[in-house]
């Protein structure tokens, strides 16, 4: 079933110079965001995107949030138009902001939270309960009662994160998520992100790490220009799909699984290949990156050792799997 599709969608930037830019060299013009972008992506999928800086990927994650609204092309997410049901997409939808100014300063994490949970209609009688369980498994209940003012960028990428979960979001948005966080805290995120998927949100992953593409995502969507460069997947075999009860919680047993190495490669490989052919003209197919038969993601053991649990991850997956 789709839970978000692109059908043919342009977004076009346009750019006027300051009134008084008499001295300036800035002239008018539009830069294209997007161009003719389609795809479709079903439940619990996670899907990276990848590409260069200005390639459109945090403008695809904005206009599947509605943040923006596309000038061309139909934007659906669990069957509604983004454009006509914009309201009923937001319900669906959750977005991790991460900067200053998404947050009060003069608040702490928990009445954040709080705020935004009632203006994401989170029942009143339920938000309590979701913002221990988010806290928790970001790694920020020591922090909670910490006034925002006082965190650091890796708190705020996490603050972000809670916020984007409390709503438990049937489409899960995250830019660059890893930007700030130390190797612990990364792997903690990549634990979520399949705990996320185990419970059927979709989630949509803007990075530039080939690393954590391999490590999370069963699909890789690469933009270039504005365009989609490639769409690619990365098959796993039948047993290896991801629970929301086994991960890895070490970034070192994430990065040294038998075959993510190998996938990381691959999608480097891809990646300047796939860019070098937009930029002589050509064009790529779509085809599968196929994982090696032992590399596992569902607790089994494999030759880095057992997969170890995460509880914070697992109970926050069955949160978001009862919330629906």
């Amino acid at each position: 079933m789709e839970q978000v599709g692109f059908e043919s969608v342009r977004k076009v930037f346009r750019h006027r110079p300051a009134l008084f830019n008499w001295v300036g060299r800035e002239r008018a013009g539009e830069t294209v965001a997007l161009n003719d972008v389609s795809f479709s992506v079903g439940n619990a999928d996670v899907v990276a995107l990848l590409g260069p800086n200005g390639s459109g990927k945090t403008s695809t994650l904005k206009l599947i949030s509605t943040m923006l609204l596309p000038d061309a092309g139909a934007v659906r997410v669990g069957g509604s138009d983004a454009r006509r049901e914009a309201g009923e997409v937001r319900r669906q939808v959750g977005i991790a902001v991460a900067t200053e100014r998404s947050f009060f300063p003069r608040l702490s994490a928990r009445e954040n939270l709080d705020f935004f949970g009632a203006l994401d209609e989170v029942p009143r009688r339920e938000r309590r309960g979701r913002i221990e369980e988010v806290l928790r498994a970001t790694g920020l209940e020591e922090q909670s009662d910490t006034l925002v003012m006082k965190f650091s960028s890796g708190m705020y990428q996490k603050l972000g994160l809670a916020r984007a979960l409390v709503k438990r979001p049937r489409v899960l948005l995250l830019d660059e998520p890893t930007r700030s966080l130390d190797a612990a805290a990364t792997a903690q995120l990549w634990a979520m992100i399949r705990a996320q998927s185990g419970a059927g949100t979709t989630v949509f992953v803007a990075t530039h790490n080939f690393a954590e593409a391999a490590a999370v995502a069963n699909r890789v969507l690469l933009l270039h220009r504005g365009e989609l460069a490639a769409d690619r997947i990365l098959k796993r075999p039948a047993a290896g799909r991801a629970r929301a009860d086994r991960f890895a919680t070490h970034a070192a047993a994430a990065s040294q699984r038998p075959g993510a190495d190998q996938i990381a490669e691959e999608l480097r490989a891809l990646y300047f290949r796939a860019t070098d052919e937009r930029d002589r003209g050509g064009d790529s197919r779509v085809e599968a990156i196929s994982e090696p038969a032992d590399f596992r993601c569902d607790g089994e053991r494999t030759a880095s050792g057992p997969v170890e649990e995460d509880t914070a991850g697992e109970e926050l997956a069955r949160g978001a799997g009862a919330g629906r």
